[in-house]
């Protein structure tokens, strides 16, 4: 219960905070014409003279499984079909750089995500169509390895890729009364790719960023007495993320 309540008024925070943060981007953003390109090299001198920079981190995402289903689906004429459907999700990191080099960086953004997959049957006994979702409040360790670009006028264009440690805190693994559930545990590994593009501000460097994650590890805890679990034999989590960075 206590976690249901943290993930409304984190909902109301997205609400509530993202929108304003939006608009204040785009106001930046205008201004930008002004900002001269020998100020990117001025600041770049001040930036490879640090070793860290920090920032914060905020996303939007679309998340979902990749089903693969049991050999022994075929054998069984209860449960038709088995679709994974996407939905939408946040997350709010803090963002740690190291600088390797003026090109290469590597990056690491813990962050807490909220992210919610659902599994969607066709009943051969039910013209209802049941609809499974596992809501995930994750806490995730990101590290990237980051390539930028040569400076274009005050812009900066960057690819990167990593792997991604994730602890799903509401994982439903120990769930006793689970006879309508699909249990996942609670550990994750994924790779992870993206690209993105700096805005070199006076104040601030804004980053808008998308990135797509693949789990590598099979999440599902296999469970033949569960009836919808028990037609799956690996759920792998999937996700497409647009991000905003603002680093200093």
């Amino acid at each position: 219960m206590h976690t249901t309540n943290f993930r409304n008024q984190f909902y109301l925070f997205r609400k509530e905070t993202v929108t304003p943060l939006l608009l204040l981007m785009m106001l930046l953003l205008q201004g930008r014409h002004s900002y001269a390109q020998v100020n990117i090299y001025k600041d770049e001198q001040v930036y490879q003279s640090r070793m860290f920079h920090f920032g914060i981190s905020l996303a939007v995402n679309s998340s979902n499984y990749k089903i693969t289903l049991d050999p022994n689906y075929l054998e069984q004429n209860e449960i038709l079909e088995v679709h994974a459907l996407s939905n939408p999700g946040f997350a709010l990191g803090i963002i740690s750089d190291l600088h390797l080099s003026k090109s290469f960086e590597l990056r690491f953004i813990p962050d807490l995500a909220f992210a919610d997959r659902s599994i969607q049957y066709a009943l051969s006994t039910s013209d209802t169509i049941p609809i499974k979702t596992i809501e995930s409040v994750y806490l995730e360790f990101p590290v990237h390895l980051k390539y930028r670009s040569r400076p274009y006028k005050d812009i900066r264009l960057y690819i990167l890729s990593g792997f991604k440690y994730s602890i799903d805190m509401q994982s439903n693994a120990t769930a006793r009364l689970a006879e309508n559930l699909v249990k996942v545990y609670r550990n994750d590994v994924a790779f992870e790719y993206g690209m993105g593009v700096e805005f070199h501000l006076p104040l601030v460097i804004i980053s808008p960023e998308i990135k797509v994650s693949y789990g590598l590890l099979n999440v599902l805890k296999p469970d033949d007495n569960l009836n919808f679990s028990s037609v799956i034999e690996k759920l792998r989590a999937r996700s497409i993320m647009f991000t905003l960075h603002f680093e200093g």
